[in-house]
């Protein structure tokens, strides 16, 4: 072959091969899981928590598989928190239903919590992308010390979560006078972690705010020049 020929293009990916991303099909599943236990949460909590610790283990290795195979993608990012946050508001739906009648004003905490937590995500993901140089949700920078270190440790991400996906669990385990012993010291053990997230939460929020109103800020004095 002539030195002069040139190399063949490398193919194009295409709208369809990302879908086809090995973690994007793990989000796939998320979503098959989470719609299958929507029908065992009333009368199966045995299938319930298998179905649904199966979804978060996906959760886990999701972001593994894009990083092993070069995978990373917006849609995958997109997918992923997505699935996280309708995976927990569709238990906490449950929950408001199972304790509306033994405990009532545990309602409108948890869908105080449920609001804050798909807030705080959507405005902290929605404002990194648009406001900051960054192409991931995940880079934080050193000043935020607590969102920095739950975000760029992919051991205290992992705990924090799943005690936070526990705690809600547990919850749904003491509805169930069988399994009401397991729940209650399930809580006691993932309060803490819990705890941490929902002050992360918090945080996330603030700082997403607060880089929405800047970006503001300066269009607006911009567009006095």
């Amino acid at each position: 072959m002539s030195s002069n020929t040139p190399a063949p293009k490398a193919k194009q990916v295409t709208p369809t091969d990302v879908l086809r991303y090995i973690p994007n099909k793990i989000g796939f599943s998320r979503v098959i899981t989470m719609v299958l236990s929507l029908f065992l949460m009333r009368s199966h909590p045995t299938y319930t928590t298998i179905v649904y610790g199966i979804s978060c283990l996906l959760d886990a290795v999701d972001g593994t598989m894009a990083r092993k195979y070069d995978q990373c993608s917006l849609f995958g990012a997109v997918l992923d928190m997505v699935s996280d946050r309708s995976t927990t508001a569709c238990l906490i739906c449950y929950l408001c239903c199972a304790y509306f009648d033994r405990c009532p004003l545990l309602v409108p905490v948890l869908q105080l919590l449920n609001a804050l937590d798909l807030s705080s995500h959507y405005m902290h993901m929605y404002a990194t992308l648009n406001c900051t140089k960054e192409t991931t949700h995940k880079k934080i920078e050193k000043e935020q010390w607590l969102l920095n270190l739950y975000y760029s440790r992919r051991d205290v991400l992992f705990t924090v979560c799943a005690f936070n996906e526990l705690f809600y669990l547990a919850l749904y385990w003491y509805s169930f006078p069988k399994y009401s012993t397991l729940g209650l010291v399930t809580l006691i053990i993932c309060l803490p972690g819990y705890i941490f997230k929902q002050i992360a939460n918090v945080i996330q929020m603030n700082r997403a705010a607060m880089l929405l109103a800047t970006k503001d800020a300066k269009d607006a004095n911009a567009k006095r020049l």
